[in-house]
């Protein structure tokens, strides 16, 4: 793999960095890779360990003072994280212990870690590939249980797998022209024009159903927008703490207490939520709630689902309306409040409303399961085992090949261009597979994915 490296990442350089959040805790992790690791740790400590792949007890010493007792181990390129000589020291946690630790190995001569930096050198020796480490940062960032799994999988390889085979398959394709343009005249004869067409045809039926998940990626990936809309005082903001679990917005008899949206996240298992609280949806002449109720329409634009909050059957039907007028989302009308209504009031109701209660929690089970009900319908089942793409990068690269694969479709199938022109179009799908695996100079792509990563990753 050939990677041009700028002069801000310098892979000759030893650096050091904590890889636990800096803070008050019981322990830190600190790592220390390149090639003078050895050297600059058996500065430090004592003793050094003399087996690797083997925790040992040591004292950090910075001079003659001690500063720590750790439990270090080593691990010898290549066979590291980063495939450099890399030592972890495992010291106590806070804010000076691992500080200390830390300027006293780059007193010594190593250096800061940029963020992301062991991740790159990880693939930039090819311990990963780029996919497997966005991955680590995915499942580092995750806040669903569907994300962690997602993650794991890219981190396995399973989506580096299935891009792989699709680019042996376009180069497959590449060498039967390059066959017929070459050698027209052996034994076997040209090439038919068949072949070639059924080859392209089912390259691109794959890279279009791999290019279908990024839909549902995305939602793995970002969470899934459910809006919780009605009329001011409905009960929207006691639904949101409800199922949220704890009190984000503020409840009060007072229509129009919601002002702007709130937002947060909930992992139901299978999706992550990305429940919104909205302003009222009335006319108001009060500018500020005005404002509110704009940003409400925003949120309902956007949603994947909506659930509609009413008190009475004519106002959750009236509420219905006004939301379609805004959102091409599903709705899911909702009786707020049903601990509020004796048994007798309890008809009226369409047989496709959910009878929840906020206050005493009757009616949440089945209404996230009807959240998830709608999302499988509207997006499919998340597997695990199958691959998807969870980013911007991975839609646009994938786009790319399936357009140029198309183009070229359409030149054989015309017979409008020279068999060596028409492959340029394949040369360019392959080579967007390849930038995205991380297979060519794509130093730019690098730090945008690296820049994200903390410090000591």
């Amino acid at each position: 793999m050939t990677i041009a490296v700028t002069s801000a990442v310098r892979l000759d350089d030893t650096i050091v960095a904590a890889a636990t959040p800096n803070g008050r805790g019981a322990l830190a992790l600190i790592r220390l890779s390149g090639r003078d690791a050895f050297s600059i740790a058996a500065k430090h400590l004592r003793p050094l360990p003399s087996q690797p792949r083997v925790s040992q007890l040591c004292s950090v010493h910075d001079g003659d003072e001690l500063l720590d007792q750790a439990l270090v181990t080593l691990f010898p390129g290549p066979n590291s994280f980063t495939g450099e000589d890399t030592v972890e020291l495992s010291t106590h946690g806070g804010y000076l212990v691992p500080d200390s630790v830390i300027a006293a190995l780059i007193s010594s001569g190593a250096r800061q870690a940029l963020p992301g930096e062991f991740t790159r050198r990880a693939v930039l020796n090819a311990k990963l590939d780029i996919l497997q480490a966005e991955a680590i940062g995915d499942l580092i960032d995750s806040r669903s249980q569907a994300m962690r799994r997602t993650a794991l999988g890219q981190l396995d390889g399973g989506l580096s797998r299935r891009l792989l085979q699709l680019r042996s398959n376009l180069i497959d394709l590449e060498a039967l022209i390059v066959y017929d343009i070459d050698f027209p005249e052996e034994d076997d004869g040209p090439v038919s024009r068949e072949k070639v067409e059924h080859a392209a045809a089912e390259i691109t039926e794959s890279l279009k159903a791999l290019l279908a998940t990024a839909p549902m990626g995305e939602l793995v990936r970002e969470g899934a927008v459910v809006v919780i809309a009605g009329p001011p005082n409905a009960g929207k903001s006691s639904l949101f703490n409800a199922l949220l679990g704890r009190s984000r917005a503020i409840v009060t008899e007072l229509p129009g207490t919601t002002r702007d949206a709130l937002e947060a996240v909930i992992d139901t298992g299978e999706w992550p939520l990305r429940l919104v609280d909205t302003a009222g949806l009335r006319y108001t002449d009060d500018r500020l709630e005005r404002l509110g109720i704009e940003v409400s329409e925003r949120y309902l634009a956007d949603a994947h689902v909506v659930i509609a909050c009413g008190e009475t059957p004519a106002g959750l039907e009236n509420t219905v309306t006004l939301i379609a007028q805004t959102s091409p989302a599903p709705i899911l009308p909702v009786h707020t409040k049903i601990d509020l209504v004796s048994q007798g009031d309890k008809s009226g109701w369409p047989l496709s409303t959910l009878a929840i209660s906020a206050e005493t929690g009757t009616g949440l089970p089945d209404l996230l399961e009807a959240i998830n009900e709608v999302l499988r319908k509207e997006h499919g089942e998340v597997s695990p085992d199958v691959p998807m793409l969870t980013r911007a990068r991975h839609r646009h690269a994938l786009s790319l090949a399936c357009s140029e694969l198309e183009l070229f479709q359409q030149a054989w199938d015309e017979n409008s261009l020279p068999a060596t022109v028409a492959s340029v179009h394949l040369r360019t799908a392959v080579l967007a597979l390849e930038e995205l695996i991380g297979t060519v100079e794509i130093e730019d792509v690098f730090d945008r994915v690296f820049s994200s990563f903390c410090v000591g990753k």
